[in-house]
């Protein structure tokens, strides 16, 4: 099973006000633990996002398109970064959660969301 694994933002990685001394903890625990999801063959890609204050939002209304600049309002809904994780089931991608480093200085998520794929045969 292939999995979106997204780390949820936070006031603190939309507006980068971490320490520098958090972050680069934080970068050498994330490192170590991504070495273990290469090593263990669940790894496919790992990535930050830039804070939304870069990012742009396309809205489709039929033919219409409106584009809106970031920054967005709803922290909690945003995504700082993700892994594509490749597991045996949703149990195995959980495990592999619950070893994740805290990727924020506070509270955090992180969400897993399976891919939608044909079964296989089709």
């Amino acid at each position: 099973m292939r999995a979106l694994v997204l780390v949820k933002a936070t006031e603190e990685s939309e507006t980068g006000t971490a320490s520098p001394e958090w972050m680069a903890g934080m970068l050498k625990a994330m490192g170590q633990f991504n070495d273990e999801l290469r090593d263990a063959g669940v790894l496919v890609v790992a990535e930050g996002l830039k804070p939304t204050s870069q990012a742009k939002r396309v809205a489709f209304d039929g033919a219409g398109r409106t584009v809106t600049d970031g920054p967005f309002a709803e922290t909690r809904e945003l995504v700082a970064g993700f892994w594509i994780w490749e597991v045996k089931d949703m149990a195995e991608a959980v495990a592999w959660v619950k070893r994740c480093p805290n990727p924020m200085p506070g509270p955090s998520e992180i969400e897993i969301r399976p891919f939608a794929e044909m079964p296989d045969g089709q």
